[in-house]
């Protein structure tokens, strides 16, 4: 028999490499949005909002395995009880967790809502993986910076930009397993100061900006500097690295604006 797994947030940087590789392991994909999408071999698109609620246990009824990569700037806690009392309602065994690393103290509300998410998952079978910023992520802070004459560089920000394909593998991986509870942090092979990823930004796009170094103050700003939101040993670390994702996105954006 063939398993269905739903995938929310299935149209996003992730999920669009996310559901092609379920469905290669065989599995029926049902993809949960907002607005639809297009029907494929073995994929149909549902739509729904797990923030009203309404509605949910039919849009996983049938379902074996959730993969939850839906998210936003805030609600992901609701959103995910939503999902958890509709997946304990209708019998799904596994539910996987994408979270970011940091969840447990991080004085950030989007990081409060994300530790929320990961205790609501616990009332079910359930995995949950910490991924650190995605390359995308870093790329959009940076190309927006590079456009201020003089570039805030706050002292102590630090991240660990992973490939998005790497963080789709290894949901896969996991999605395809047996519930785990919390697994290692996934983070990428390199740790950055945002004044060096934007520099190599700078560099690559031949530009020339001012860095201003400035200190972020508060909590938010102690936790930076500690080191919060990096990977706690024995992350697993994806190959792909910033510099490879960066020239292949530049490579891509003059392609684009040649033709």
């Amino acid at each position: 028999m063939t398993s269905t797994t739903l995938v929310t947030g299935g149209t996003g940087t992730i999920g669009r490499l996310v559901v092609p590789l379920l469905r290669d392991a065989g599995h029926t994909v049902r993809v949960l949005t907002r607005r639809g999408g297009r029907p494929a071999d073995g994929v149909e698109h549902v739509t729904g909002d797990l923030l009203d609620g309404r509605d949910t246990a039919a849009l996983v009824r049938g379902c074996d395995t959730v993969l939850h990569l839906a998210g936003g700037p805030k609600g992901d806690d609701v959103a995910t009880r939503h999902l958890v009392q509709a997946a304990a309602e209708t019998g799904v065994r596994h539910l996987v967790l994408i979270s970011v690393i940091g969840a447990p103290t991080m004085p950030i509300g989007y990081f409060r809502a994300k530790r929320g998410a990961e205790e609501a998952v616990t009332a079910v079978p359930w995995t949950t993986v910490r991924v650190a910023q995605l390359h995308d992520l870093a790329y959009t802070v940076v190309s927006k910076l590079a456009r201020l004459p003089v570039i805030p560089a706050p002292r102590g920000l630090r991240f660990q930009p992973v490939d998005a394909h790497d963080v789709a593998a290894r949901l896969v991986e996991l999605t395809l397993g047996a519930p785990a509870g919390l697994v290692p942090d996934l983070a990428g092979p390199r740790t950055y100061d945002l004044a060096e990823l934007t520099r190599t930004y700078l560099r690559a796009t031949g530009r020339r900006r001012p860095l201003l170094p400035v200190r972020l103050p508060g909590a938010a700003g102690r936790a930076y500097r500690a080191g919060e939101n990096l990977a706690r040993p024995g992350a697993t670390t994806g190959t792909g690295t910033w510099e490879a994702f960066l020239a292949a996105t530049l490579r891509s954006a003059t392609t684009v604006s040649s033709r």
